[in-house]
């Protein structure tokens, strides 16, 4: 019973492919497109489904220097990956770091143009909250 179901649902299944034939498609004066079996007599028309044709045949293997060469591509892919990793790590430290300042110490002084200011308790607020949101959405 088993194989007659599984016999049957295949030649079902497989039936519409192998009734598929041609469709053509055309415009006609009025601007209506159009699709049929057959093609229209005295009008242009492009074949939009091609016959069923045998399967082609099974391709060769790619040669052992394409395989070498995505070998050497995944390498690399990995190393810029590995690169990229270590510098959002660095930056989640620096980050970081520069918050627990930021937050400890309430006499911050930065430089500005070779000379050092003192923050304000309102722009060390704000630095503190971009910091914040910077490990928000970088680090992990």
């Amino acid at each position: 019973m088993r194989m007659f179901l599984l016999t049957a649902g295949l030649l079902i299944g497989l039936s519409p492919m192998c009734m598929a034939g041609q469709v053509y498609k055309w415009v006609d004066a009025q601007g209506v497109t159009h699709f049929d079996a057959q093609p229209p007599q005295g009008a242009e028309a492009t074949t939009v489904i091609k016959s069923a044709s045998p399967p082609a045949k099974p391709q060769a293997l790619p040669s052992g220097k394409a395989i070498g060469d995505q070998k050497a591509i995944d390498q690399q892919v990995k190393k810029q990956v590995a690169e990229q990793e270590a510098q959002l790590k660095e930056f989640c430290e620096q980050a970081r770091t520069n918050l627990a300042q930021l937050q400890n110490n309430p006499r911050v002084r930065e430089d500005v143009e070779g000379e050092m200011r003192r923050l304000t308790d309102e722009q060390r607020r704000q630095r503190i909250d971009e910091t914040r949101k910077q490990i928000e959405e970088h680090c992990q």
